[in-house]
């Protein structure tokens, strides 16, 4: 069997602030670097060995991606002391268009809390100038397809540290979720999600503990 392991990022500032990020590149907490630590200290602790990491080009991904597997001691994926991770934009979280940088309760307050939940939780329906989880689907599953499963294919251990909807996008397009079901599926910071595939059928998957 291989893995795919999927990363939501560690705790960021906006995280903590209850604010729309999208786009935003905003840096991890305090909280979120020992979260992206302690997925280290758990891929350790499984004993489980990485091939290729692939992240989004924001930092609070990216930072995550280097605490973390710095502390899972893979020095296979270093290169003169950097972390050779391949990023890419697809992998972006959603953009929240006019609502970035919006104060999530703040903003039901304005626009109705049954309104910004349709915005939030709705597959196909997009925020004011903003993508859709429908949207962010159809550019990680390319993506995914393109540069991610061929590596799968060759029985690689792949990390994936993003975000949280494109990470869902991809929990779709492996066939984990059904897009009807997505909406309710919530990924903690900072916590390994381990799927394993064998000959790229889908095993079963579970939170490292």
């Amino acid at each position: 069997m291989n893995k795919l392991i999927l990363l939501r990022h560690g705790q960021s500032q906006w995280n903590f602030e209850n604010r729309f990020t999208g786009w935003q590149n905003v840096p991890l907490t305090k909280k979120g670097e020992i979260e992206a630590k302690k997925a280290g200290e758990l891929l350790k602790k499984n004993k489980i060995y990485i091939d290729y990491v692939f992240s989004s080009v924001l930092e609070r991904a990216n930072k995550t991606a280097e605490i973390a597997l710095k502390e899972a001691d893979l020095n296979n994926l270093w290169d003169k002391g950097k972390l050779i991770m391949i990023k890419n934009e697809n992998l972006n979280e959603r953009d929240y268009g006019d609502l970035v940088g919006l104060n999530k309760q703040e903003t039901a307050e304005k626009f109705g809390k049954e309104q910004v939940h349709i915005w939030r939780r709705s597959y196909e329906t997009p925020p004011p100038n903003g993508e859709s989880l429908k949207d962010v689907v159809d550019r990680v599953s390319p993506y995914f397809k393109n540069n991610i499963k061929p590596f799968l294919e060759q029985n690689k251990n792949i990390i994936v540290v993003a975000h949280g909807n494109s990470l869902r996008a991809m929990m779709i397009e492996i066939g984990m979720y059904k897009p009807k079901d997505i909406s309710s599926i919530e990924l903690p910071t900072g916590l390994p999600l381990c799927i394993n595939f064998n000959k790229l059928k889908l095993i079963d998957f579970y939170y490292l503990d």
